[in-house]
């Protein structure tokens, strides 16, 4: 059997957020390359002789380096195997699908890429937060914490970033302060509502609702921990009246970063 690549999104959180395509191909792996952010109950549904190589990244910590991850999925796939490389969310939003790819082009190997649950989008509803809202929030942004720093060279637009109805802060603590305070100075109200939603759709979920003004004091005294996802906008408000999840009821989720 020739060899090809799965780069497949495991969505956040809860192990059954994985698409059904997702769940086909891991159920079919020779190989899975896995990230830290995904469920530790995934890992189960890939076959018993099927080998699982850890590739996460914590601040300070690669397992590998991107470009080592680059390399082993090709080496892999040129060895005839069925290869999933298995992220959290969605492949496409800040988890360097495009590099992997690439690689895996350059290489003249198949591969296919599965779409995942993104975590922009479902940990805000797993908090009663819908993105967009008739008459009051008719856009979004998605950007990622890392990138965000009022003197870096991202080549962020501070100014449009503040004008968007709601904007969404992936990987938001490690710079939560230069947000809120880059945010207000590029024109955002400091009364805008904010909602910082720590490990959101596991039971593990915890959400700090705020101003923009205000997010940062009430984080220090609570230290919700990562991953965090935040949300900035009237939207934010909506957490108050449609928060449906309750994570004491939902089942225990063993989660890679608790290993």
């Amino acid at each position: 059997m020739s060899g090809k690549a799965y780069l497949v999104g495991a969505g956040p959180g809860r192990a059954d957020l994985i698409t059904v395509r997702g769940l086909t191909v891991l159920r079919q792996a020779d190989v899975v390359l896995y990230d830290r952010l995904i469920a530790a109950a995934l890992l189960d549904e890939a076959p018993a002789h099927a080998e699982r190589i850890f590739v996460g990244k914590r601040p300070g910590h690669h397992a590998f380096r991107q470009d080592g991850i680059n390399e082993t999925l090709v080496r892999l796939v040129r060895e005839g195997l069925q290869v999933v490389r298995l992220k959290g969310g969605d492949p496409g939003v800040f988890a360097h699908v495009a590099e992997e790819a690439a690689a895996l082009a350059a290489a003249g190997l198949p591969f296919e890429i599965v779409p995942g649950v993104s975590s922009a989008l479902a940990v805000p509803l797993y908090a009663g937060i819908p993105l967009t809202w008739r008459g009051v929030a008719t856009a979004f942004t998605v950007v990622s914490g890392h990138e965000v720093t009022p003197h870096g060279c991202s080549g962020i637009s501070w100014s449009l970033l503040a004008a968007s109805p709601t904007v969404v802060v992936l990987m938001a603590l490690g710079r939560l302060e230069q947000v809120c305070s880059a945010l207000m100075a590029a024109g955002r109200n400091p009364d805008t509502p904010v909602a910082l939603i720590s490990r959101g759709a596991t039971s593990q979920q915890a959400t700090l609702r705020a101003t923009l003004a205000t997010l940062c004091d009430q984080q220090r005294l609570i230290q919700l921990p990562p991953p965090a996802v935040l949300v900035v906008g009237e939207v934010a408000a909506l957490a108050d009246r449609l928060a449906w999840y309750n994570p004491a009821r939902s089942p225990g989720d063993a989660m890679l970063w608790e290993e």
